[in-house]
């Protein structure tokens, strides 16, 4: 492979990812750090019980991404488990091997095909966006409107949009059961959507403190704080 197709396929790689990993972050943000009051019904209050009765959470993934006309253009799978407040550990298994850290002061992705790791502090990492509420801090939850979304394919849902016009993705969708979460959507400003499926997830379980430190491997370019 020449080096100019070499650079472009890494370019296009790299670009794929830190889109992916945007996406997790407002994912997860949720995961997290939200809760609502009790007062609403249906989706919304599905979202209270899961949130109030979860303290950590672990399981596996399936996620698909949409374009405009409802093509998908990437499909990934995965594990993942968080601890609050704003704890989590977020591995891609396929296509490409990729991990995400977040350690309550420091976001850590490391893609191994690339032997690169990228770090940023977790304010900087997150900026305004919704995924501020990682830091557990219930008054971003202001940045939100939440609305009850009816109930379909068997699930109950809430939609939550944020605010802020800059935010990382347009709206986001939660689909509750009775055993919990069970699907989210996630429609960035570019008509995307981030279909997550979720499977085997155990909550409340003890989760040891290294899962959600990070070391980069040795020789693997560190890029960032």
């Amino acid at each position: 492979m020449s080096g100019g197709r070499a650079s472009t396929r890494w370019h296009e790689r790299g670009h794929s990812m830190r889109r992916g990993a945007k996406h997790l972050f407002a994912l997860l943000c949720v995961l997290c750090a939200f809760a609502v009051p009790s007062a609403f019904a249906g989706g919304i209050d599905r979202l209270n019980q899961f949130t109030s009765g979860t303290r950590t959470m672990r399981g596996e993934f399936e996620q698909k991404i949409y374009d405009r006309s409802r093509r998908v253009t990437q499909e990934s799978k995965g594990t993942l488990a968080f601890a609050r407040p704003g704890k989590f550990r977020w591995t891609y298994a396929k296509p490409y091997s990729q991990v995400i850290v977040g350690d309550g002061a420091k976001v850590w992705i490391y893609d191994e095909d690339l032997n690169q790791v990228t770090v940023k502090k977790l304010d900087l990492a997150l900026g305004s966006t919704p995924a501020a509420l990682l830091a557990g801090n219930n008054e971003a939850l202001k940045a939100f409107d939440l609305r009850d979304d009816g109930a379909k394919d068997g699930l109950e849902w809430v939609e939550a949009t944020p605010k802020d016009k800059e935010s990382t993705f347009e709206s986001m969708r939660m689909g509750f059961s009775e055993k919990g979460l069970e699907v989210m959507e996630l429609r960035d400003h570019f008509g995307q959507t981030t279909v997550i499926r979720f499977s085997g997830l155990e909550r409340n379980l003890k989760l040891a403190p290294e899962v959600f430190k990070f070391v980069p491997p040795k020789g693997v370019d560190v890029i960032g704080d």
